[in-house]
């Protein structure tokens, strides 16, 4: 597993903002998961006891669902808990393992990097369309993507450095 991320250090006042990132993203996917369960509950209700399905549920929860996914995603390259495959690097020499933690924090990070580039030229071009039953910007479909993205960046930059550094905390699990 990895440390708590209240004990990554090294980056100073940056890891405050990470760590306030997270918290948000946190509260952000908690609250989408009970509205999401809520919404489903009020569909199977109208549906069966109603007999008057809420069509607009099914689009909505469809965009919580996104909003979880990759928000999700973005704390658990954060926290190193991401999946990864990490036997080579537990069998190899600390010089090697050193190298392959570089390369998959700069590839992490290039492709958060490219999931917000193209995430937010998606988000710009469907946000002038709109999401059918709910008339919401279509968008939104995306811009969780294009967050997801941003994240992965910063949080992979971030651990990039403290291991550059030397103050990388993080601990590889096979579990």
């Amino acid at each position: 597993m990895t440390d708590a991320p209240e004990k990554q250090t090294g980056l100073g006042p940056i890891d405050s903002v990470f760590r306030g990132i997270v918290k948000v993203c946190r509260v952000i996917t908690g609250v989408a998961l009970v509205a999401m369960t809520l919404l489903l509950g009020y569909q199977v209700f109208g549906r069966y006891v109603l007999n008057d399905t809420p069509t607009w549920v099914d689009p909505l929860s469809l965009l919580l669902v996104m909003l979880i996914a990759f928000l999700g995603a973005g704390i658990g390259v954060y926290e190193n808990t991401h999946l990864s495959v990490v036997i080579l690097r537990n069998i190899v020499s600390t010089r090697i393992r050193s190298v392959l933690v570089i390369m998959t924090d700069a590839f992490l990070a290039i492709f958060g990097g490219l999931m917000l580039w193209y995430g937010g030229q998606l988000t710009m071009f469907k946000w002038n369309s709109l999401i059918p039953l709910i008339q919401w910007p279509e968008g939104l479909r995306s811009l969780p993507l294009t967050i997801c993205g941003g994240m992965i960046l910063i949080f992979s930059l971030g651990h990039l450095t403290r291991h550059l550094l030397g103050r990388d905390t993080r601990v590889d699990s096979i579990e």
